[in-house]
């Protein structure tokens, strides 16, 4: 059975290998292990080490401290029932391409269209 905690440290895992446009393999030969593990963590089925994960930090340049970030906020989204925004929106691949897109964006430029997406979704 998978541990919540693991699950949420996968997908931190996840999200941030994506955010820095690395693929599983990439992430693996950098750690020195094999990307079927590398997937295994992400899905939270295998737990990652202390020391792995320090390993997964150094490759991905962030601090340890970033997997375990907003923990206690899903916990608390998993308990409320009809969100109008899944808890886990970040797992998304199509939300985490959009993210990266939009960051590629030219800051002048990316606040007009974040301008434009709220005009949008308050009418909708």
């Amino acid at each position: 059975m998978k541990h919540p905690v693991d699950v949420h440290v996968g997908k931190r895992v996840r999200h941030r290998r994506w955010m820095v446009g690395m693929t599983q393999q990439q992430l693996a030969e950098k750690v020195g292990i094999k990307f079927q593990q590398i997937q295994k963590y992400e899905t939270g089925m295998n737990r990652v080490s202390a020391s792995r994960l320090w390993d997964i930090a150094e490759a991905l340049e962030v601090p340890v401290s970033f997997f375990f970030e907003g923990l206690e906020d899903a916990q608390s989204e998993a308990r409320i029932a009809g969100a109008a925004v899944p808890g886990d929106i970040m797992a998304d691949k199509e939300a985490l391409e959009l993210v990266r897109s939009y960051y590629a964006i030219p800051e002048n430029q990316r606040r007009r269209l974040f301008e434009l997406a709220r005009v949008l979704s308050d009418a909708a």
